[in-house]
């Protein structure tokens, strides 16, 4: 009888640690290029890529925002995604709040969470004409 119990127990453990990876949250790599124009609000758009378990997931990304902003830039953002279960999961509405600048090139940075429980965040180089410190919004759709 211990035998049996114990042989239950273990091939259940097996299982878990078998099946476990599939449903486990995973960090993706973000590079994204986006332009924008504002002056108070703004709006911009942008490609990217979202490097997943291994494999490339090209999107597109559009947004907005409202604040303190003015000038136009071209951002180009790397980073990471978090809280990822499925890949589907990337796609959606994030919020946003970050600062930055540029006057010919600077830095930009944001952290951003849609309604997945998703945590994006990226920064890097931006070049152009801009100030921004504001609140906004993103939309991420996978092509």
């Amino acid at each position: 009888m211990r035998g049996t119990i114990r042989s239950v127990i273990l091939a259940l453990v097996a299982l878990v640690l078998l099946v476990a990876p599939c449903f486990a949250q995973a960090t993706g790599h973000v590079q994204v290029k986006f332009v924008k124009a504002a002056l108070i609000v703004g709006g911009g758009g942008g490609t990217g890529t979202l490097i997943y378990r291994g494999r490339h997931y090209p999107f597109i990304a559009s947004g907005f925002s409202l604040g303190v902003s003015a000038g136009t830039s071209v951002s180009w953002l790397e980073g990471t995604a978090s809280g990822i279960r499925e890949v589907n999961d990337f796609a959606g509405s994030y919020a946003l709040v970050g600062a930055g600048g540029a006057w010919a090139a600077g830095a930009g940075g944001v952290s951003l969470r849609n309604e997945h429980g998703v945590v994006l965040v990226l920064k890097g180089p931006k070049a152009g004409l801009e100030f921004a410190a504001n609140l906004g919004g993103l939309t991420i759709s996978l092509r």
